[in-house]
């Protein structure tokens, strides 16, 4: 960035003519001036393209400093695009004005020209050795290294404070409160006190979703970018669909988004920096785009340009990201517990005040609350405050406890660190006693106004709505993570590991005794209708079919012989109960049906017959 500073004795100016980069201005703009001020012709530049917020501070920094020398107090900003052969682009530059404006207000009388217009204008400089001053402005970020939201180094040093909040709203240190009965909370507590998210091993969930040919990673790209196998697709499909039917039968209006925005857009520019994430670049051509790290930016342009009325709110609007991006730091990635690519299920709720703010978090609170249940991981809830707030909403935050009906982990931020003033978040524990968040609410109350997302209320006027950032699932792929762990914990316990039976990938598998038995088990399975039968017809002992229908987590395994044909009786073995029970193939399909009944359906993810299928690893 260029600025020329001229001490002047007045400027005024008129607009003559405007192009089409021109600002959108009323009729005070067209024509004005100032005396006795610091002229300041400024000039954005490409490199200044980045990190808008920080390009103000930078720039506002370098004015005071030079109204300071000539004892001034009063500024007039001039977009002035010739002090530069290389301006940056036009929504990035005309952003940077009125942001320098506000910020130079707080304590000097400041008026500005408006930006893509070409003026007329008059100038009278003082002419004494300081009234002609120069400077240039860099503030940039090295190509080769990766931006870092200014949110990330707020939560580096913000100061906070950890208590657990009891079901009859007490709130205790946790250097104070009683762990005995609550020893998963504890290891919780443990986690997020430490700090470190860093792995030092593999969790158990990676060998078994290797061996089980679920997911795998991708030598050919990023870390953190995974290959999803027919099996694993399926269950990710079944989760996708579960928690989209949950959310649009919450009223959630579902919408599709761009997964690539551009670094020069002036509102997105500046919400980077209030995001706790790592971003990931990518050029084309001559420009710079961030990839999304979740579907916050399509949906806060939607709702830009929407017309709203108060009748309309609130306004839920839903996208399931393929996919969203974070570049997380090499030694937190972990099989599918963390991912740099990811599919995360987002909402972001518009209502009119807190108090439906916090009656629609407690709504969501709930919705997650049944989803977590559904999914069948044990889990823990952390809050987070703002000091302030929480002391106004302590009879809020006990309803939430009361709610689950255990404790729960509260952390107090001193100030506000990021755009939200409270969240909650749904921690399940893995079995390295690491804490990773599922489900998420959030009541933010900046991004309305940054984003000029407004509703016209009861009297007419215009208003900025308050809102919720909710992701009822959080992570797809960390679902199945959690699923997967909870498992293995389970088999740690003496209980076989299992998935739940609406996303086994096979629910019932036929063991034929000969091959003249094949046709009957085709039967069996064309009776079964939706539920997803295989038959194991390779050339294998009764023994190691088993044992593969055992190794793969079957539900139901039922070998098929001459008595089965004749009287139809099955002899199933029953994973869940760890026992073999005869049923007839329509009480089975009853049971069946009765335990997925609510959940989406899919079909069987690979052939009919095992000996059609390939091995998808060595």
């Amino acid at each position: 960035m260029k600025l020329l500073a001229l001490h002047s004795d007045f400027i005024k100016y008129e607009v003559t003519k405007k192009t089409k980069f021109a600002e959108t201005i009323d009729d005070d703009l067209k024509k004005n001036g100032m005396k006795e001020c610091l002229t300041v012709f400024t000039s954005v530049e490409k490199d200044d393209v980045g990190d808008l917020d920080a390009l103000v501070q930078e720039a506002a920094k370098a004015v005071r400093e030079i109204a300071k020398q000539v004892k001034v107090d009063s500024v007039f900003i001039y977009p002035y695009v010739h002090l530069t052969s290389s301006p940056a682009e036009p929504d990035f530059a005309s952003a940077f004005f009125p942001a320098l404006l506000d910020e130079l207000s707080k304590d000097m009388i400041v008026k500005r020209a408006p930006f893509g217009y070409y003026k007329a204008f008059s100038i009278s400089c003082k002419g004494h050795p300081l009234s002609e001053l120069s400077r240039e402005i860099h503030v940039s970020v090295k190509k080769d290294e990766q931006l870092v939201s200014e949110a990330l180094k707020s939560e580096a040093t913000i100061h906070s404070s950890w208590h657990i909040l009891t079901t009859e709203g007490e709130l205790a240190d946790i250097s104070e409160f009683d762990f005995k009965g609550h020893e998963n909370l504890k290891k919780f507590v443990d986690y997020e006190v430490s700090g470190s998210r860093i792995a030092e091993k593999d969790p158990p969930h990676v060998n078994i979703m290797r061996n089980m040919e679920l997911v795998d990673y991708e030598p050919g790209s990023d870390s953190g970018n995974l290959r999803w196998y027919p099996k694993g697709t399926m269950i990710k499909r079944l989760l996708e669909q579960h928690i989209t039917n949950l959310t649009q039968s919450y009223g959630g209006m579902e919408v599709e988004t761009p997964i690539m925005y551009d670094f020069q857009h002036p509102k997105l520019s500046r919400y980077l920096h209030r995001f706790p994430a790592r971003q990931y670049t990518v050029l084309s051509g001559s420009k710079k785009y961030f990839l999304r790290f979740a579907a916050c930016f399509g949906q806060y342009l939607i709702k830009h340009d929407m017309t709203i009325s108060y009748k309309n709110l609130p306004i839920r609007l839903y996208e399931l990201t393929h996919y969203s991006f974070r570049r997380e730091q090499a030694g937190e990635l972990s099989g599918l517990r963390r991912l740099r690519a990811f599919t995360m299920p987002d909402m972001h709720t518009l209502v009119a005040d807190m108090k439906s703010a916090k009656e629609e978090f407690f709504d969501q609170y709930k919705l997650c609350i049944k989803w977590m249940d559904e999914l069948g991981v044990n889990y823990e809830a952390g809050l987070r405050f703002v000091k302030d707030f929480y002391e106004d909403n302590k009879e809020f935050a006990t309803s939430l406890v009361k709610q689950l009906g255990r404790p729960v982990l509260i952390e107090m931020w001193d100030e506000r660190p990021f755009y939200f003033v409270m969240k909650f978040e749904f921690n399940f524990i893995d079995a390295l006693n690491k804490a990773s968040a599922f489900s998420t609410v959030q009541i933010d109350i900046e991004n309305t106004k940054r984003f000029d997302i407004s509703y016209i209320d009861e009297d007419g006027k215009s208003k900025n709505p308050l809102m919720l950032h909710a992701s009822i699932s959080g992570a797809v792929d960390r679902n199945v993570f959690g699923i997967l762990e909870q498992a293995y914990m389970d088999s740690t316990k003496g209980k076989k590991p299992m998935l739940p039976l609406w996303l086994s990938p096979t629910q019932v598998r036929l063991l034929p005794l000969n091959d003249e038995l094949i046709v009957y088990c085709e039967e069996i399975a064309k009776f079964l209708g939706d539920i997803r039968v295989d038959v194991d017809d390779r050339s294998e002992s009764l023994g190691k079919k088993i044992r593969m229908a055992e190794k793969e987590w079957v539900p139901y395994i039922i070998v098929i012989g001459e008595k089965e044909k004749d009287t139809g009786m099955l002899s199933v073995r029953d994973r869940e109960l760890g026992s073999q029970i005869s049923v007839t193939a329509e009480d089975l399909k009853k049971n069946i049906e009765n335990s997925i009944s609510g959940f989406p359906q899919r079909q069987l993810p690979l052939p009919f017959l095992l000996s059609k299928r390939p091995k998808f690893r060595g």
